[in-house]
């Protein structure tokens, strides 16, 4: 679970993940924040690590999975610190391990009534659509962060877990994909941010198409590799 400044949300949404998800550890990995984030997911009941600056997103993943390699974990996922993700879904999305090495929990497959509009709309179209040609199955929701890992994308994902904006979300998925994992979703339900102001303002939403056609760019012109096995 990454989070920056999320005090105000981040204990409900760990006490949610322990009372409505499957047995589970939770990993709060604290992005630099200024707030008493790190305290309040402690007294959650969260094991939290402290970034000592602000690293973005990927970087925080990129701790948590190799958190998780140490630890000998066969299964992760990734549930936002925000309350956005419902953590009812969390053993539906690990479900989706069955058939996969990435599951993505879906905003956009006939469960729920999520909806996005404008440029952000029109780049999420394209990306779907271009990573399902790359996946080989039909993706709606590639910029979804309701993620599920095994062994094998763990492995993979610390080895190459990108840092760039959206890296975390598309370049992530790309590489893992050209690198031998396969993928498939499940359909979720999102919630509204339950506490917080949100990352991105009005003005990064605009430019969203412009990026996130830069991370799917970088994402195709990366070498493929496969994960270590150690």
């Amino acid at each position: 679970m990454p989070a920056w400044n999320e005090s105000e949300s981040i204990g409900n949404t760990v006490r949610e993940v322990f009372e409505f998800g499957p047995t589970c550890d939770v990993l709060v990995v604290d992005d630099g924040s200024r707030d008493n984030t790190a305290a309040v997911a402690r007294a959650a009941g969260a094991t939290v690590l402290q970034l000592p600056f602000n690293m973005g997103v990927g970087g925080a993943m990129r701790t948590g999975f190799k958190y998780a390699k140490i630890h000998g974990y066969n299964q992760v996922i990734q549930v936002d610190a925000d309350g956005q993700h419902d953590p009812r879904d969390i053993k539906t999305v690990l479900d989706g391990l069955h058939d996969a090495d990435i599951a993505i929990g879906a905003r956009f497959a006939d469960k729920g009534t999520y909806t996005v509009r404008g440029p952000r709309k029109w780049a999420m179209n394209v990306l779907a659509w271009t990573i399902s040609r790359i996946a080989g199955t039909q993706l709606t929701d590639v910029t979804s962060g309701f993620r599920a890992a095994n062994a094998k994308a763990i492995r993979q994902y610390v080895d190459h877990y990108p840092a760039e904006y959206l890296g975390d979300t598309i370049d992530s998925l790309v590489v893992a994909i050209r690198s031998g994992c396969t993928v498939t979703q499940v359909g979720v339900s999102m919630r509204e941010r339950q506490g917080g102001t949100p990352s991105h303002d009005p003005l990064k939403a605009a430019l969203y198409l412009g990026r996130a056609g830069m991370a799917l760019l970088f994402a195709l012109t990366r070498r493929k590799s496969e994960p270590s096995t150690n």
